[in-house]
């Protein structure tokens, strides 16, 4: 194994109980420097715990968790320079300027690591047109771009994300997407965010949890799980004025096939792939039945 591909979030076993409710169940997983995952489930199935335990602000019941090889929970300054964290919210200082305050939050990096230049930073995330403004001045949009920046300013090997497009307009969400696709390809950042936008994970991650009752019932690649759990994809046809669709586990073989046999008859032709979202509402019923003693 290179540096390129080393374990940089190692857990296993991962339990934590309240009184006399578990709420984390042996969650095992793990994630490699530049792997982007995300973190999916129901509110109540623990992500924000697990996020929690990760950043090292909640110490677990039982269990293994190693992140940049260090315990969260016996961690240090120096290790905690090294880690990023977006919150849904930030409670700032609304009276200081964007730069400034990144600025001022950056400087306590030094000796530990080198963080992002200001200016680089504000450009970065989008708010160069904001650098001097006051915080109580942007829109909701661009201070959840804010967050974003001060969870970054210290260039951090490992990135926590809550929820972090919350209040993002569909071009600020874009913009979003691909400053996180760069610090996961240029930089190398290992980065796990928890979203309940289905179509942001498929877009950002490359590999998929999915937390339901404290357990992990879902691992893997969108398509992976796709493939395991939501069935085959379908195709879908016009012929004659009237609709056909099929499911298929080689579409393009389908396909190749219809237009053998009917030429330019057919009409709307598509192929529809099973998304995440129907992957996600596949477990999310197969662990209700679970739950009622169903089959599975």
């Amino acid at each position: 194994m290179t540096a390129d591909d080393a374990v940089v979030i190692d857990v296993a076993g991962l339990r934590m109980r309240y009184g006399t409710a578990d709420v984390l169940h042996d969650v095992t997983f793990q994630a490699r420097r530049g792997e982007v995952l995300a973190l999916l489930g129901p509110n109540g199935a623990g992500k924000t715990t697990t996020i929690e335990i990760l950043e090292g602000f909640r110490t677990r019941s039982a269990g293994h968790v190693e992140v940049l090889g260090t315990d969260p929970a016996r961690a240090g300054e120096d290790w905690r320079a090294r880690v990023g964290v977006v919150l849904q919210s930030w409670r700032d200082h609304g009276k200081w300027r964007v730069r400034e305050l990144l600025a001022q939050i950056g400087a306590y990096y030094t000796g530990y690591t080198t963080p992002w230049d200001p200016n680089d930073l504000v450009a970065a995330v989008g708010l160069a047109g904001q650098a001097k403004q006051k915080i109580r001045t942007l829109s909701g949009g661009q201070r959840r771009r804010l967050d974003v920046a001060i969870g970054i300013v210290g260039r951090p090997e490992v990135l926590f994300l809550d929820e972090p497009t919350a209040g993002f307009d569909p071009a600020a969400r874009h913009d979003f997407h691909d400053l996180v696709r760069g610090l996961a390809t240029e930089y190398r950042t290992t980065i796990l965010l928890t979203t309940h936008d289905l179509d942001e994970a498929e877009r950002l991650a490359g590999r998929i949890l999915v937390l339901d009752g404290g357990r992990i019932i879902g691992d893997g690649t969108a398509e992976e799980l796709a493939r395991r759990i939501a069935g085959r994809d379908e195709v879908r046809w016009s012929l004659g004025g009237e609709r056909f669709s099929r499911p298929a586990d080689n579409p393009a073989r389908l396909v190749y096939e219809l237009y053998g046999e009917h030429g330019d008859g057919l009409h709307d032709l598509e192929v529809r792939r099973a998304s995440l979202e129907d992957t996600y509402l596949s477990l999310m019923h197969r662990a209700e039945l679970a739950h009622q003693g169903g089959p599975r």
